[in-house]
């Protein structure tokens, strides 16, 4: 029987090539989406991964549909946290629900998603936890003090669960991406794309595909000793 993955945000940009990557690995896949019907419902038509609608932010959804994928696919071994939101402001004009709304997706999400599942992976003496957090929880970013202290709070998480999961068989990694290639970066303005990739020392976006790379390495018994990592894929723009 073939191992089972859960991808928050699985079916669109990052999340879907992560998805695709990980059935190609011959993982069973289930894909998480928030609201897009439409765009789920074609990316299980031309990739035949199922989709599952819930709210990552909500404790006792997302404990809920990790129960209905279990039903479906059996226990779950991998969880790659990579749904995530922005809502970016200046500080002096970031609002409370800005705050907040940020907070409960890209922070909170990463608990809600991993905690139900977390004592069937300590039982069977296996698991991989994925977060996808950011160059700018690394060094920050303008108008994103929500987005950033979420990302940085992420990677708190991924190194305390390594050692909380280490004699389990659990390993927790993270990875951080710099700009890439999705739906969102290459809708902005080409002149403000292009300030973006004078950023970045090899001159170019990242493809979903690369990211999806590191993840499927992670998942791998071949990642086994990899363990409160952090893979920054960003093309040399920052090191830490």
């Amino acid at each position: 029987m073939s191992r089972v993955a859960v991808v928050t945000g699985g079916s669109r940009g990052i999340g879907a090539a992560i998805s695709q990557a990980l059935k190609a690995d011959g993982f069973s896949v289930a894909a998480t989406y928030a609201g897009n019907d439409e765009a789920a419902a074609k990316f299980t038509e031309e990739t035949g991964i199922k989709t599952y609608k819930w709210n990552v932010g909500d404790y006792e959804e997302s404990k809920a549909g990790l129960a209905q994928v279990e039903a479906d696919l059996g226990p779950i071994d991998v969880v790659v946290a990579n749904a995530g939101i922005t809502r970016d402001a200046p500080f002096h004009k970031m609002t409370p629900e800005q705050w907040q709304q940020v907070i409960d997706t890209n922070l909170t999400g990463v608990f809600n998603t991993v905690h139900p599942v977390w004592p069937g992976m300590r039982e069977r003496g296996f698991g991989r936890v994925i977060v996808i957090s950011s160059i700018n929880g690394q060094k920050g970013q303008f108008a994103q003090v929500n987005y950033a202290a979420t990302k940085a709070g992420d990677l708190g998480i991924i190194k305390s669960l390594a050692q909380e999961g280490a004699a389990k068989g659990i390993t927790a990694n993270a990875v951080c991406p710099g700009y890439i290639a999705t739906d969102m970066v290459m809708a902005v303005p080409e002149k403000v794309r292009e300030s973006i990739i004078s950023q970045i020392p090899a001159g170019r976006l990242g493809q979903p595909e690369e990211i999806a790379r590191c993840v499927a390495f992670l998942a791998s018994d071949d990642a086994g000793f990899v363990n409160g990592s952090t893979i920054s894929a960003n093309g040399a723009q920052f090191f830490v």
